[in-house]
């Protein structure tokens, strides 16, 4: 069971899930696209339950209150930014970091710039930042599974994705996610700027720099059915952790491991985070 919360910093108010007492262990934990907080539920509640203070926040474009227009305004800066901003209206000045998808890649990126502020990263699905890009020059099958970020930059992903009462856009969850989270995520998505905001994301690359090796505790767990991900780069992610480093591999599990495989998930999670 989870609470939903509002977090109000200097770029605006985070809509976010929690679960737990705020006396427990911080936890922050981030979404990817094109989801929202709704796919941390089953974690939060289950962290909490077990004595965490989880929270799930709506990240920058996903949060009405935080929905910039410029493209500029979606640089990976301003991710890591928004979340020392959350973490600080929290009150935590140290925390346990989870992400997954886009969510895992500022998780790399705070873990990575702000150690001091980290106690340990678990990233989901998406490897570190250094590693994809490598595997993207260097594999052949990561190239061509990187493919649909050239289309999410397109003018015209926007119109794409939402045609058809969202049929492009409910086909990405590959029959894995509860239709109940995919409803939400549509609803979600189909509200005015929305979709433009969570595709700025990825227009926003340009701009941002892969980061330097974590030295923080890190678990990364990867599911050996991941369309966005393959072998390469899920490997070679070691490579980019200076700290202790776990590697967890779901077997026949897809991209979409928070919604796919909840209680394995949770109970990794617990393992690392204890």
């Amino acid at each position: 069971m989870s609470d939903h919360l509002q977090i109000t910093t200097a770029a605006g108010a985070f809509d976010a899930l929690c679960g737990g007492s705020a006396g427990g262990q911080p936890v922050l934990l981030l979404h990817g696209f094109p989801q929202a907080s709704t796919e941390w539920g089953h974690v939060v509640g289950e962290l909490g339950r077990a004595g965490f203070h989880a929270v799930a926040p709506d990240q920058r474009g996903y949060s009405p209150g935080v929905r910039p227009e410029e493209v500029g305004d979606y640089r990976m800066d301003d991710l890591v930014a928004d979340v020392l901003a959350i973490a600080d209206e929290l009150g935590w000045s140290r925390f346990d970091l989870v992400g997954h998808d886009w969510g895992a890649a500022v998780g790399w990126h705070t873990a990575a710039e702000h150690p001091d502020r980290i106690r340990t990263l678990t990233a989901v699905s998406a490897p570190h930042p250094a590693a994809i890009a490598a595997a993207y020059r260097e594999d052949e099958d990561q190239h061509l599974r990187s493919q649909y970020i050239s289309v999410f930059k397109e003018r015209s992903a926007e119109k794409r994705l939402l045609a058809d009462n969202a049929a492009a856009l409910r086909q990405m969850f590959e029959y894995r996610v509860p239709p109940s989270h995919i409803e939400d995520y549509v609803t979600r998505l189909s509200e005015p700027g929305a979709m433009t905001a969570a595709l700025n994301w990825y227009r926003a690359t340009r701009w941002n720099v892969a980061p330097e090796a974590v030295s923080v505790p890190t678990m990364y767990v990867w599911g050996t059915e991941d369309v966005a991900f393959g072998s390469t780069a899920a490997l070679a992610c070691g490579k980019w952790v200076t700290g202790a480093y776990r590697f967890e591999m779901l077997e026949d599990a897809s991209h979409w491991i928070p919604e796919e495989a909840p209680d394995a998930l949770t109970a990794l999670l617990l393992d690392h985070l204890r």
